[in-house]
């Protein structure tokens, strides 16, 4: 081995320690910032470093220089403007879309890739595999999120005897294409793939968006690890492992959040995505209902609030109206934080970027299992849009959320819940919070409603 062939080992190893520290780093709101410019940095090393190594090897001619720069220009171009102009509230979707690009990008490297052996073969008909499913299968997550596919679940008839046939039919073109790589049969493949990644996320609902977006940046990662083993680059398939790994776990836990297994979800059915408007009628019995005054007055003379925000605010984009009340409350003296459920959102991490973006303190955030044993010491649980994640009837068998980790918001001593409706959530249930002698109910646009609250605690609290 050369000199430079032992510093340019020396450097990916280097790199992979920033992705580990980053992926570290990440873990925490007040250091997942500086983990990601520390990931980005090593990522940005390794990619000089490929450079260094192609123009040694003389791999490197006009034409390829020129494409890669036009390339790299107008991807990183794209990116950054699509990041900065997206609402937080749009973030899912566009995370989805991220999801897509990796995943297409690994399966075309595989697609482009000239290299003969057996690993190559398998390592590479699986990259177009999976890459193709994550790539068409985030496309539909993506408009499903973004309202222009609908939210509930869309069963193709005869479609898993489809996915079965596709499965086949994929496995047998991988064999056709062989070591030799003939590109007609890996087409094959890849088109099998687009099609299975259709096919498997039409029919999931919009409750299940979280796992699902977790489970394709998973795939999205496993397919780039795919592309490093065809490659031979260490630092893809690092970094294409760390974020496989990361997903997987990620989409077990979030799972685990909604008391349902990985295969159940992926097997699709569950969940619209669409609440259904019920409009109450006044004096709706066994409701009780609360004005934005009342309700302002008893949260300004609280001693401990715990605000748990659910969709309903994502949807409203009310996180700066939420905040703006949460300091006016703090500065009156009153002890606030967030209770910020694993699955609250439609991605996972979607409530605490929001609440990041209107600059909630970091250590107001706090995660189920802090939250909960916290709800029986508190004066006034603010409920903004949360719906199963609040139901009572969880720890009940027997209901379509049974057995789901809920926040115990029914155990403080009193409940303020913001909602535009009786409308049932994902699940379909009535949620038994509402009817509880203890919960005032504040029917109204969770934006509209935060801003009279505000109103109301500089009003009559002062």
């Amino acid at each position: 081995m050369s000199a430079f062939d032992t510093a340019v080992h020396l450097v990916y190893l280097a790199c992979a320690t920033l992705f580990v520290a980053g992926l570290y780093l990440m873990n925490a709101p007040g250091t997942a910032r500086r983990g990601n410019r520390l990931s980005a940095a090593g990522m940005l090393v390794a990619i000089a470093v490929t450079v260094a190594v192609l123009v040694e090897d003389g791999g490197l001619t006009a034409g390829a220089v020129v494409g890669l720069t036009v390339g790299a220009v107008a991807g990183g171009a794209a990116g950054l403007i699509a990041a900065r102009r997206v609402r937080m509230t749009a973030m899912p979707q566009l995370v989805s879309l991220f999801n897509a690009v990796g995943g297409g990008a690994a399966a075309l490297i595989a697609l482009g890739d000239r290299a003969t052996g057996a690993q190559a073969a398998v390592t590479g008909a699986l990259d177009v595999v999976i890459g193709g499913i994550t790539f068409s299968g985030s496309l539909i997550a993506s408009g499903k999120l973004a309202g222009r596919v609908p939210g509930r679940p869309i069963v193709v008839p005869g479609g898993r005897i489809a996915s079965a046939v596709l499965v086949v039919a994929a496995a047998g073109l991988a064999v056709l294409a062989g070591p030799g790589r003939a590109t007609l049969p890996l087409a094959g493949v890849a088109g099998c793939a687009l099609v299975l990644g259709v096919l498997l996320t039409l029919p999931i609902g919009g409750a299940d968006m979280p796992v699902v977006i977790s489970l394709l940046n998973a795939c999205t990662g496993t397919a780039v690890a795919m592309a490093g083993f065809v490659l031979g680059s260490t630092p893809l398939i690092i970094a294409g492992a760390l974020v496989g790994a990361a997903g997987a776990i990620l989409t077990k836990l979030m799972a685990d959040a909604m008391n349902r297994s990985v295969l159940a979800i992926v097997a699709g059915g569950y969940g619209s995505g669409d609440e259904v408007a019920v409009t109450p009628a006044s004096g709706t019995p066994g409701v009780r209902e609360i004005s934005a005054d009342d309700a302002g007055i008893q949260l300004g003379y609280a001693a401990k609030v715990v605000i748990v925000p659910g969709y309903g605010l994502a949807a409203a984009q009310a996180q700066h109206e939420v905040v703006a009340l949460a300091q006016a409350l703090t500065e009156r003296g009153v002890d606030v934080s967030y209770a910020i459920h694993p699955v609250a959102g439609r991605m996972p991490g979607h409530m605490n970027v929001l609440l990041a973006e209107a600059n909630a303190p970091y250590e107001q955030l706090k995660d189920l299992d802090e939250s909960n044993p916290a709800f029986p010491g508190t004066d006034v649980a603010l409920v903004v849009g949360a719906n199963d994640v609040t139901n009572p009837a969880a720890r009940r068998p027997g209901n379509a959320v049974s057995g789901m980790p809920i926040l115990d918001v029914d155990k403080a001593r009193s409940v303020i819940v913001i909602k535009r409706s009786l409308g049932h959530g994902y699940a379909g249930i009535d949620n038994e919070l509402y009817h509880d002698p203890r919960t005032a109910m504040l029917f109204a646009d969770a934006k509209a409603a935060l801003t009279a609250l505000l109103a109301a605690v500089r009003a009559y609290a002062a």
